[in-house]
């Protein structure tokens, strides 16, 4: 019994991950109908429209630091697992685009799991600085600010003429590139 509850949850999250995005003004009938549930089952399942958007929050904020922790390794050189982690993240963030902008919740888990997010990517951005992908002089704060921005402008404005699905390891390869070179020469 417990699976399927697990798994009509997860039905509905996804369900409200593409009906929000689409509409965020959408109804929990909508949100029911497009999970294929009755809408006493989603109110069920969650007491307000505002619970349902903070049990996205929290899942999309598992599956990031899962995306993350599948990614990184202090036994790969730097530039791999900074591609890695970005193309993993990349994946969350096309997939679960509306429920990851909300993910500055009040919720303490979700804060919590951005925490140990963020002190893993400043162990890598510092792994990058110690083997010369970044400048010795680089702030690490601000690099990971712009890596932040960069992750966030890829996953929500897909380039003129690419699908929502494009190759995230190919988003991610320029994404990497843009961080470490910029828009200026090589010379």
């Amino acid at each position: 019994m417990r699976s399927d509850t697990e798994r009509t949850v997860r039905t509905i999250l996804e369900a409200a991950e593409r009906v929000l995005s689409r509409n965020p003004a959408a109804s929990m009938e909508q949100i029911a109908e497009a999970a294929g549930v009755a809408r006493t089952t989603v109110h069920r399942r969650f007491a307000s429209r505002d619970a349902l958007v903070d049990a996205m929050a929290a899942w999309a904020t598992r599956r990031f630091a899962e995306a993350v922790d599948a990614a990184y390794t202090t036994t790969a050189p730097p530039l791999v697992t900074l591609h890695q982690v970005t193309a993993n993240v990349l994946r969350v963030k096309i997939d679960w685009g509306y429920a990851m902008s909300r993910t500055a919740s009040a919720d303490a888990e979700v804060a919590r799991v951005h925490a140990e997010v963020r002190e893993r990517c400043d162990e890598m951005f510092r792994r990058a600085r110690d083997a010369g992908l970044l400048r010795a002089d680089t702030d690490l704060d601000w690099a990971r600010r712009v890596y932040y921005a960069l992750i966030h402008e890829a996953a929500v404005e897909p380039d003129e003429g690419q699908d929502d699905g494009q190759d995230a390891d190919a988003l991610a390869a320029r994404l990497v590139d843009t961080l470490l070179h910029g828009f200026g020469g090589r010379g």
